[in-house]
């Protein structure tokens, strides 16, 4: 076993875990589930089955992430985070498989401590959620949403850095991040990067 399971945990065979995950205290893996390699599990977590994990993935205490849910690589999620996966929930009406709700959480993506994440949409890649945010609604690539309901409040660079973008000679937006350099355009609501040295 190449991974770290750490004695008071549960992993229910058959799962799918990579090498360098370390799983901490009191967390439980079902089964059908797979976590890629170098990731890290923090206390008290559950993972469903059917939830697939990404490499790198940051998965703080008491965090839960229910089924049909996937964070791709190098996705963070803060503290006592919850991922839903049925929109109505009824005790009496359980739902099948089928009629749960799938979450896509692209790579790089931040979710905030105590945040609630609302089955059914996309947290674009390198999304930034505030903390104690209630998303319902999919997310835009590099997006800052926080509060309940969530809306967006700016743009993220990949490195974590507020981006502030002005207009350029060209009339083009455009924003450097404070802790890479790399530098950002802003086109038609959508955020990319440009590499540090392509733009003045």
């Amino acid at each position: 076993m190449t991974y770290f399971v750490h004695e008071s945990s549960y992993v229910d065979e058959p799962v799918l875990i990579g090498s360098g995950t370390k799983v901490w205290h009191f967390s439980h893996i079902m089964k059908g589930s797979t976590i890629g390699q170098n990731c890290v599990i923090g206390q008290n977590v559950y993972v469903d089955t059917d939830v697939v994990v990404g490499n790198n993935v940051k998965i703080q205490n008491n965090v839960s992430i229910f089924k049909k849910v996937t964070l791709e690589d190098n996705v963070f999620c803060g503290p006592s985070a919850v991922f839903t996966n049925v929109i109505y929930p009824r005790s009496a009406y359980p739902k099948k498989l089928d009629e749960y709700n799938s979450t896509l959480v692209k790579k790089g993506a931040t979710i905030g401590a105590n945040s609630t994440i609302v089955c059914g949409i996309v947290i674009g890649e390198f999304a930034f959620i505030g903390a104690g945010s209630v998303v319902t609604k999919d997310v835009l690539p590099y997006a800052l949403v926080y509060g309940n309901p969530a809306r967006q409040h700016g743009w993220m660079s990949e490195s974590g850095d507020k981006l502030n973008f002005q207009k350029d000679r060209n009339g083009i937006m455009v924003a450097l991040c404070g802790i890479c350099q790399t530098k950002y355009i802003l086109e038609n609501n959508m955020v990319s990067k440009i590499g540090a040295n392509d733009a003045n």
